[in-house]
């Protein structure tokens, strides 16, 4: 029978050779999760390993496993950031020189961090299979290794040793839910539950963007999707890995699916309750859970990994302000108000009077309508949830404002 590319052997070897660099990250309870969610929740925090996220692991051990003169001659990668970040880390810290191709899209953080840790950083293309082109034609010119980070059975296994800790950590975990771009922490903690303990259902989440898994898993191999932007931008790989796909899909019990609306309000559920800061593709493991598309875990004792904590502070108040939006706390709609004394004031108290807070208000006199004494505006409000929404709503409509909504409807 044909050795499987990672065993759980090789995953505890890696254990035992990465172990004096990495993190063992705390797995605690959440009760403010748990309620949410009807699930007994446990959060991995592999944001807190050095440079934010648990592509450390599979780094680290891919440049211990390295001969002592590729290490003196360097290595290349591809990465949208984490792996970068790992890779330039632990590069500096064994001594061995670390290029890295970034696509253009990559956080500036991730960007401006992996160049302080004294890696070269090239910024090439639009996507990633643009910088894993550019890493190939690198490490063929400069005699570079080139470490991928996802399709490594040297990364793979480091990957898998996030998994050794969480059984360490929650014995009785019954679920792990696992953001996935290119299966590689996927199929790392595939290869040891599948080994230890093959009752616990493992939980796929991708990005709705980019839906290389499920398409790979329908096809029965690796098959190549467009991508589209996303949040998650972690997961944005346009095609899972020929290694760690065999190895995910043999372990997987479910795909569930995460678009924008649901990253972002998973990224203000986990700053709001559990007070950490998770990028979109961390963030991913809790999207999987709000709503209905789990309601088979509720009562299970379940694990979310949230893997990285590397958001771009850029974009933090716009992923918070499409977050509220999608939890019905900014609500958008327009009306007309008479333009004569006391118009907006009828409007802004009959808003107050239903508990809301104006956030803004926009005016149009000259494109408004044949009525010259009334005026068109569009305002935004601040309310407490979706109910709120809708009392103000029916609020506003029994008061005799024509209501329509300009996002979804409470």
């Amino acid at each position: 029978m044909t050795r499987p590319a990672v065993t759980l052997d090789d995953v505890r070897a890696a254990r035992e050779r990465i172990a004096s660099g990495i993190e063992c990250t705390p797995c605690p309870a959440s009760v403010p999760l748990s309620e949410l969610t009807g699930a007994h929740v446990a959060c991995k925090l592999e944001l807190l390993q050095r440079t934010g996220s648990f592509k450390e692991r599979g780094a680290r051990n891919a440049l211990m496993l390295l001969p002592e003169s590729q290490k003196a001659r360097g290595v290349v990668a591809a990465s949208a950031g984490n792996h970068a970040l790992g890779l330039a880390w632990h590069g500096r810290l064994l001594g061995i020189p670390v290029t890295v191709v970034m696509p253009r899209f990559a956080p500036l953080v991730k960007v401006a961090t992996c160049r302080r840790l004294g890696a070269t950083v090239v910024l090439e293309g639009e996507t990633f299979d643009d910088a894993r082109k550019k890493a190939i034609e690198i490490a063929a010119t400069a005699g570079l290794e080139r470490i991928h980070g996802f399709d490594d059975p040297r990364v793979i296994a480091g990957q898998g040793t996030v998994a050794l800790e969480i059984l360490d950590e929650v014995p009785d975990v019954e679920a792990v839910v696992v953001p996935t771009g290119g299966a590689g922490l996927l199929a790392g903690v595939g290869v040891v539950f599948s080994a230890l303990k093959p009752d616990v259902r493992i939980v796929a989440v991708e990005a709705a963007a980019a839906p290389s898994f499920s398409a790979s898993l329908a096809a029965g191999r690796p098959v190549a999707v467009p991508i589209r932007p996303t949040l998650a931008d972690g997961l944005a790989v346009g095609r899972v890995g020929d290694v760690s796909f065999p190895l995910a899909a043999a372990a997987v019990d479910r795909v569930v699916t995460a678009g924008e609306d649901m990253l972002a309000l998973a990224v203000v559920r986990l700053l709001e309750l559990e007070k950490t800061v998770v990028e979109g593709a961390g963030a991913a493991a809790l999207a999987a859970l709000l709503g209905d598309r789990c309601r088979d875990l509720v009562g299970r004792r379940v694990v979310l990994l949230l893997c990285g904590g590397n958001i771009d502070l850029t974009s933090l108040d716009r992923v918070i302000d499409h977050g509220l939006a999608a939890d019905g706390r900014r609500w958008r709609f327009t009306t007309r108000v008479s333009d004569r004394p006391g118009g907006m004031a009828r409007l802004t108290a009959a808003i107050a009077a239903a508990g809301a807070s104006v956030r803004e208000i926009a005016h149009d006199r000259t494109f408004s309508g044949p009525d010259v004494f009334s005026i068109g505006v569009e305002v935004t409000v601040e309310t407490s949830d979706r109910e709120h929404a809708a009392a103000l709503l029916a609020r506003l409509r029994a008061d005799g404002f024509d209501v329509v909504p300009t996002t979804p409807a409470p």
